[in-house]
């Protein structure tokens, strides 16, 4: 509802306002009433409005004077005057002053109503423009975070954008934290939740990564203070946030701003893993997983490379065989505890999942809970190696499962290729001798995206690359990758982005 407030020294005039219009059925609320401008402005001055409608004359400030200083407060505030004075003068200053319409009494109910639903709209036009605006600028902050910290940005680079977005990095040393919310809460609620909890906190910088994670970016000034005050931060999120409980935080080291802060944030992404060994915590720490993990951690990483070419090879047997050749090894060797094989076991279960999520590019760890809670409650060798190899089939044959009909690998191959040409499932269908209804619905089936969704987002992709790897112009670039309509390209472009071509060129 767009909030409307009505000034007016005659309170007949202001009564007929009210009866007169179906305020709510046009999306419009009346908020507040005054009988002269001085009283309007003192009300204004604390309540916002979006429609101020006004005489012209009236004692103590007359509504031009009105005008002028609620524009200092409000200055998106859309006006309306209504006047007894058919004069110039009058009309000509309120022109100027940016008024939507100067209308006369007695009031043409028609004219007055089209002027509400043409201010009404434009309301909604540059509320749409604030929003997108807004999304875009969000877009740029969340890419820019995350290339730098993944060192994907050079430092001059990222220190031209972080001023441009206002990102302020002030503090010598900084904290990377992840904040997840319990299941069924969706990401941008959760993020505008956060964001509104952290509204007085100028020393932390949040955004949204790739992968989804709330990112929290503690700027502290000494090291042991610092840590203190991120622990209270968290208890007052933790309090604020209770309706997305359980929050689970996973916390990096405290680095040196300058050339540490990927250090952090890889850690937390590493601490985070740890929330399938412990569930039932809230809180985990890269130090304490760290320390943790550190005997075993020679011996688990050692060689994984051969286990993830057997996984990519799709080979079970082979797996399966090399689980049973580790735990040989391991339990003959000197030192080596139960405790050490239980870490053995939660590690490369951590490293199945992390590998299909790789592969498949989602997060699926419901699929590996129960192994885990397994894990932990058993102190069997024998158990160890069984539960193991259960998730080594389960990966294997998940992968075996996502390979696709030979048409629409087909299909997916001649994508790959020929992007630029003019692809469509009537042309892919003759190709391949198939009824192209029947190809449609056979490759939204397997690979889950509509042929539309998935050819203009295949094709989107390699334009980003084309504007971040070449100085070609966009018009060429949009042909380069199949689309002839250089604004059609434009409107794809945003949709999948976030922002235009041209843009997303000056940022790269």
């Amino acid at each position: 509802m767009y909030k409307v407030f009505i000034v007016d020294d005659e309170p007949f005039i202001i009564e007929g306002l009210y009866d007169i219009v179906d305020w709510a059925g046009m999306g419009m609320e009346i908020v507040g009433r005054a009988e002269n401008g001085q009283e309007a402005l003192e009300a204004l001055s604390s309540l916002r409005a979006d429609i101020l409608i006004t005489d012209i004359s009236m004692p103590l400030m007359n509504g031009l004077d009105l005008i002028r200083a609620v524009r200092k407060l409000q200055p998106g505030m859309k006006v309306i005057i209504l006047s007894g004075y058919d004069e110039f003068g009058y009309l000509k200053e309120g022109m100027t002053l940016g008024i939507e319409n100067y209308l006369l009494k007695p009031i043409n109910l028609e004219e007055f109503r089209a002027t509400l639903n043409n201010t009404v709209e434009k309301l909604h036009m540059s509320r749409v423009e604030d929003e997108l605006n807004a999304q875009s600028i969000s877009i740029l902050r969340d890419n820019i975070m995350h290339r730098w910290l993944r060192e994907q940005i050079g430092a001059n680079e990222f220190r031209e954008r972080s001023e441009l977005l206002g990102i302020q990095l002030d503090k010598p040393l900084l904290l990377a934290v992840l904040l997840r919310p319990g299941k069924g809460a969706g990401s941008g609620e959760f993020l505008k939740a956060v964001s509104d909890a952290l509204v007085d906190s100028r020393s932390i910088i949040l955004f949204q990564d790739m992968e989804g994670d709330t990112v929290l970016l503690h700027g502290l000034s000494e090291y042991q203070r610092g840590k203190e005050e991120v622990e209270r931060c968290h208890e007052r999120l933790a309090k604020q946030l209770s309706s997305f409980q359980p929050l689970c935080f996973s916390l990096g080291s405290v680095v040196e701003t300058e050339g540490g802060a990927a250090q952090s944030y890889a850690q937390a992404k590493k601490a985070q893993e740890y929330f399938m060994l412990f569930p039932e915590r809230t809180v985990i720490r890269y130090e304490e997983i760290e320390s943790r993990s550190e005997a075993a951690g020679r011996e688990v990483t050692l060689n994984w490379e051969q286990v993830q070419k057997l996984i990519l090879a799709k080979d079970k047997e082979g797996l399966l065989q090399r689980i049973d050749e580790r735990f040989e090894q391991l339990r003959h060797m000197e030192g080596v505890t139960p405790e050490v094989l239980q870490d053995f076991s939660m590690e490369w279960m951590i490293r199945f999942k992390m590998q299909l999520k790789e592969i498949r590019h989602c997060e699926e760890p419901e699929l590996y809970q129960e192994g885990f809670r397994r894990l932990r409650e058993t102190t069997s060798i024998h158990e160890w190696i069984h539960i193991l190899k259960e998730a080594a089939s389960l990966t294997v044959d998940l992968l075996i499962r996502d390979v696709k009909s030979p048409v629409v690998q087909q299909v997916l191959n001649f994508i790959h290729e020929s992007y630029a040409e003019d692809i469509s499932l009537k042309t892919l269908g003759a190709q391949f001798n198939i009824h192209p209804v029947y190809l449609g619905q056979l490759f939204s089936k397997e690979v889950g995206d509509t042929f539309t969704e998935y050819i203009n987002r295949y094709r989107i992709e390699r334009a980003k690359e084309q504007l971040r790897g070449t100085s070609s112009k966009v018009h060429e670039i949009a042909r380069n990758v199949g689309y002839w309509e250089t604004g059609y390209f434009y409107k794809q472009f945003k949709k999948y982005v976030g922002i235009s071509p041209t843009e997303y060129k000056g940022l790269v």
